[in-house]
């Protein structure tokens, strides 16, 4: 068993190690799997991409977002390109995790398909936000609040409110509505 700060830190240094422009410990481009590594002809615009991390407990989701053509969104293919790039971004951080850890990066897919959004800014360009989310498996270290535990928590807080008693030297004033 790992804790999960250890296992969280591995991650996000595997994370930032994937910045635009990383070279290998051989001078070769990093290739992550997103669509800024593809070779682009000088005459095309470059292309904006990126991914990032972030946890809740023992959940890692992967977040990602990119710029596309508005007349790609009508297309059926954007829905796997995008889950294929973010399942790519996981494969990355796992094995960039065993490279800065020497341990292995255990997450199941959490149920549920890829929860995606297209916004468009004008009739032409548009963007893609999406995201999936990981259960780190072998974490040792946080503990999982069950709802009922923060539900009557946050009853027995307002009961005290109720409990209380006003000040001697309170002037109760007629509210706006009342006069």
């Amino acid at each position: 068993m790992s804790n999960i700060l250890d296992i969280v830190k591995g991650i996000n240094q595997a994370a930032a190690n994937a910045y635009d422009g990383a070279i290998t410990e051989e001078g070769e481009p990093l290739d992550i799997g997103l669509q800024r590594d593809k070779e682009t002809p000088i005459t095309d615009k470059r292309v904006m991409d990126g991914f990032g991390v972030t946890f809740n407990g023992t959940t890692m989701r992967v977040n990602y977002h990119r710029d596309v053509a508005t007349n790609e969104v009508m297309t059926n293919k954007l829905k796997t390109e995008v889950e294929s790039a973010i399942e790519e971004v996981y494969s990355f951080l796992k094995k960039e995790y065993k490279k800065i850890t020497g341990d292995t990066l255990k997450a199941k897919k959490l149920p549920g398909n890829v929860i995606g959004d297209v916004q468009t800014t004008s009739r032409v360009r548009s963007w893609v936000q999406a995201h999936c989310d990981y259960e780190i498996q072998g974490a040792e270290g946080h503990d999982v609040k069950d709802k009922n535990d923060i539900d009557s928590s946050i009853r027995s807080f307002l009961e005290l409110g109720k409990k209380a008693k006003r000040p001697e030297n309170e002037e109760i004033t007629p509210s706006a509505n009342e006069k």
